[in-house]
């Protein structure tokens, strides 16, 4: 039995309304299809101001921007995510400042606390998986009165909003909620992904969610960066292309970064119907691989809720105690022979070339080399089946009995 580790849902609503895109709007790039998925998002999570890019990584370079960072500045990260989450900051000319995660996989906020510098501009937590970090202590951190005082503002939004900027990296947990609230409305502000392998989907893309405190105006400051991603012109393409409308002025260097409608339109479809089906249908997966393999003593069933914490269910990361990197990787060879597609995530990133040659050491991360070294992510997809499901834990299990001798 073949079983990628992930599929995106193309059924009869996608094609459904790409073929109203196609034939009816005569509209490709942004228009009225990205429109109508920034309002989606808004009534999805019940609030924020809602912008469409062409990425993740996109989406954070451009809020980096609009706070002013940039040379000399540093930007908070945990070292256990996806390179995108240093990328973003090394690519407008800042330093990522990495420190360590916490068991639940999530950004350290003692840690955090002790890594801030009168350099330092924004944090950027990552809910890893899905499961959303512990924003009540990071809120703690960037609040408290000697942090306040290192903050040193060189433009107006810094001094506007007087502390560290909250940048949640929200790629995996759209459909989380932290102590009640929605992702979204959570941080400062929040940027989605809609990659092809994220619970909703645009092909590639994300969303930006502007939910600044007073005395911004959010409408006013998510014009901006519409503006802003759009090489700083005030008007998009769809609003020069009608009648008479052909006139613009270019108010800011920005980028080009905006999201098609061709993309938007695969995520209208499906984000319609994310909350009553598609959402509950992970979490239905995801709690038959808990009840599964809650039994083993070897399995660590990774985080996924906790009061009115709750993950999206976008990613099963799987630990298995007492095993070596090498043991996860002869276990990971092994699955693979039986055609389940299962992934690790992620490679930290001070074990990458990129990282190591900046002199990132892996040794000053114990928590996330002990989290990486023996985690297998499991398949987690709208149309997993209760057999292949099954067939997915047998083969684990029987993975696991192998390199073991169990």
């Amino acid at each position: 039995m073949k079983i990628p580790f992930s599929l995106p849902v193309i059924d009869a609503d996608v094609i459904a309304e790409m073929h109203d895109t196609l034939t009816n709007t005569g509209w490709l790039t942004s228009g009225p299809k990205v429109q109508a998925l920034e309002k989606e998002l808004e009534l999805f999570i019940g609030g924020g101001n809602a912008l469409c890019v062409n990425s993740w990584t996109s989406g954070a370079m451009l809020v980096l921007r609009w706070f002013g960072v940039g040379p000399g500045d540093e930007v908070i990260i945990p070292s256990y995510t996806y390179s995108a989450t240093a990328l973003c900051v090394m690519n407008l000319g800042a330093t990522p400042v990495m420190v360590d995660v916490k068991e639940d996989l999530t950004i350290d906020a003692n840690k955090m606390r002790m890594a801030v510098t009168s350099k330092t501009k924004a944090v950027i937590p990552v809910d890893l998986g899905g499961y959303p970090c512990d924003y009540d202590a990071i809120k703690e951190v960037v609040n408290a009165p000697e942090i306040k005082e290192l903050f040193i503002s060189d433009n107006e939004k810094q001094e506007m909003l007087g502390r560290i900027l909250i940048l949640s990296d929200s790629a995996h947990s759209l459909g989380a909620t932290y102590k009640g609230v929605p992702c979204g409305l959570v941080s400062d502000v929040t940027v989605f992904s809609f990659h092809s392998v994220k619970n909703i989907t645009t092909g590639e893309g994300g969303g930006i969610v502007v939910n600044l405190p007073e005395p911004f105006d959010n409408a006013k400051e998510l014009a901006f960066l519409r503006v802003l991603s759009l090489n700083g012109q005030n008007k998009s393409a769809f609003e020069k292309n009608q009648i008479g409308g052909w006139k613009y002025d270019i108010i800011d260097q920005g980028l080009k970064i905006n999201m098609p409608d061709l993309c938007a339109t695969v995520g209208l479809a499906q984000i319609r119907k994310y909350k009553n089906e598609l959402l509950p249908d992970r979490k239905k997966i995801y709690n038959y691989y808990v009840d599964a393999l809650s039994s083993y003593n070897w399995a660590i069933i990774p985080p996924f809720k906790e009061g009115s914490t709750e993950s999206s269910y976008h990613l099963f990361l799987l630990r298995i105690s007492d095993i070596s990197e090498e043991q996860r990787d002869e276990m990971i060879r092994v699955i693979s022979e039986k055609e389940v597609g299962v992934n690790v995530h992620y490679i930290p990133m001070p074990m990458l070339t990129l990282f190591k040659n900046k002199g990132y050491k892996m040794a000053d991360y114990p928590v996330t080399y002990d989290l990486y070294k023996n985690e297998i992510s499991l398949p987690v997809y709208n149309g997993l089946t209760e057999e292949k499901l099954h067939f997915v834990v047998d083969t684990v299990v029987a993975a696991y009995k192998t390199i073991s001798g169990n």
